[in-house]
This record gives C-alpha cells, structure tokens and sequence, in this order.
C-alpha cells in the first residue's frame, strides 16, 4: 500500500516511530511495538449470520486462509512473558483473499485505546517518558486533561494462562455495508474457544519467561486452536469515531465466523519481518469508520514495516 499523501499524517506518524524508538532502544528487523511475537496459519468460516453484516468476500466464501500474529506489549523484542508490561497482548488477522489482495484485524486484549488521536497518543508517550521531576509530572498533567487515558492505564491487564486463553478486541469501529447496502457500525471482539483464563500476579510472576509462547507451540501440536469472531454492533447515536468510548454491553453480537489455528508458520522470523498488516480493511462490504487513529496507525505499521524489511537478517 502506498503512503498517505498527507504529509503532517507522515511526520505525526514518524515522531511516533521516533518516540517508540526513543523509550525502547532500537532492534533492527523488529516492530516498534509489540516487537515480541509468534505466527500462526489456518482457515476462517464465515458464520451464516455474517451476511446480514457485509458483502465481505471472506464472508460470502466457504472458507478463507489466514495467517495469525500473537504478540506482546512493548518494543522489547526478547520482553519476559511474566513481565506485567508485555500486556494487553496483541492478535493480528490477515485474511489471504488472492495473490496480493487481503484485509485484516488488529487486535488486543484490553477493550479501548488510551487517546482518541495520534497526536494525543504522542503526548502521551513523551509525557510517560518524562525525565522532568517537576510536581505534578508531565503525566500526571496529562492524565488530570485525558481522563480515559487514565482510566485505560488502570484498567487490570491480567496475563494469560494461554495465547488461545484470552478475549481480544478490535480498537476502532468499521463500518460493515451488507449486498443490501445496508450499513452499520461495529467493533470486533475475538473470543477463544477454550474460554478465557488469567492468571494472579503471583502466579504469573512464577512462570517462565517464555511460557505464552511455548505452551501455544505445544498446544497447537496437539490439534487445531478455535476462536470465534464477532462483531458488537452499534446502536444509533453510539460515538463510533473514538477507540477511547466503550458501548454498553448490551449491545448485540453478531457472530463473524470461526478461526481455525492449525500450525506455526515456517521460517517464523522471517516471516514476521516481512508482513506489514494494516488497520484499515481495504475490501468491500467493510470500510473505515471516521475514527482519526485509522489512518496513523495504518502509516506507522507501513513505515515500521518498510524499516523492519530494510534491516539485515541475523
């Protein structure tokens, strides 16, 4: 995908990289942020109820192949599992539509996002990076004029006891356009099959400092790993254009379809390096929805992704 025309999306998008660079050092052949990470392959079925969302080809297929990142917090590429910063924990979905065409889910496992823009979440940033001893700190100043940054910072982010243990949650809505025309607005949600399970801060400290990752290796040895996709659909009047606003939890779910995890991708490493995943969908039948961190987000993972591709191979 080419980068945005917009040259202050750039430059906002470059200071983040700089920023992330800046608080995580910097690892060559690694992502800025959730640098830590393990791909998975399998297929996804689309659920009958899906058509009453979107035209999507992957919903209107019998089945789709897919290619899955799980992931941990922070730009540290070798971050302990057990280390409370390495959550939430991310999950990425490519679905491969055909040769070079495909659409994507961005996901992790605490629901919201800290800032509404990008140019908050770069506040943000450089004020947790504050060196300044000053009282109240630089971010304690801006948490007292971004509240919901603060409430996502005190929001539990628990680990889990498993990678195919934990719920995860798209960060911004999409708008879904069924054959009809019919549109609404909705988030993904990505629910385990396994049910989910987190572990106390005691026993999480207890763990080994791969333990996410080897016991997923080990699981999907044993068989297949299932997730069920849904999406939360809006209500009329709900906000849809700020990651930072949760819906009432009685708004519908709408099943999506079904994730089937059945091997590690080979040359994992390399593989990791070279997908570049995008947070707007790019497929018809789902369309960006007006939040402003879509278009940041998705130049961040392009640049990021071009540097990553750019850098020697270990």
């Amino acid at each position: 995908m080419p980068l945005p025309a917009d040259q202050k999306l750039i430059a906002l998008s470059e200071d983040l990289l700089k920023q992330f660079d800046t608080r995580f050092g910097l690892h060559p052949g690694f992502r800025p942020a959730h640098a830590k990470g393990i791909m998975l392959s399998g297929s996804f079925t689309p659920s009958p109820d899906a058509v009453s969302m979107t035209r999507a080809p992957h919903i209107t297929r019998a089945s789709t192949p897919v290619t899955v990142r799980f992931s941990s917090s922070t730009g540290l590429p070798v971050i302990p599992d057990n280390d409370p910063n390495a959550n939430p924990r991310g999950l990425a979905i490519r679905f491969h539509l055909a040769e070079h065409a495909h659409t994507d889910i961005i996901s992790h496992s605490t629901d919201g996002f800290p800032t509404r823009t990008g140019q908050e979440f770069l506040e943000f940033l450089r004020a947790a990076a504050s060196r300044d001893s000053s009282k109240p700190s630089a971010l304690e100043k801006f948490f007292s004029s971004h509240p919901r940054a603060l409430a996502f910072v005190r929001t539990p982010k628990p680990a889990p006891s498993s990678f195919a243990r934990e719920t995860y949650f798209g960060v911004t809505a999409m708008r879904f356009i069924n054959r009809d025309g019919v549109s609404r607005y909705g988030r993904y949600r990505i629910m385990p099959d396994a049910g989910t399970e987190h572990l106390d801060a005691d026993t999480a400290k207890s763990k080994d400092a791969n333990f996410l990752y080897d016991e997923l290796t080990a699981r999907i040895a044993r068989g297949p790993i299932g997730f069920q996709i849904l999406v939360q659909v809006a209500n009329p009047g709900d906000i849809t254009d700020d990651a930072t606003i949760h819906w009432p939890e009685d708004r519908p779910l709408i099943s999506f379809g079904k994730l089937s995890l059945t091997n590690v991708v080979a040359d994992n490493a390399h593989a990791q390096r070279n997908i570049i995943f995008d947070t707007i969908p790019r497929v018809d039948g789902i369309e960006p929805s007006g939040d402003p961190l879509l278009e940041v987000r998705a130049a961040v993972y392009l640049l990021s992704g071009r540097r990553r591709r750019q850098a020697p191979e270990q």
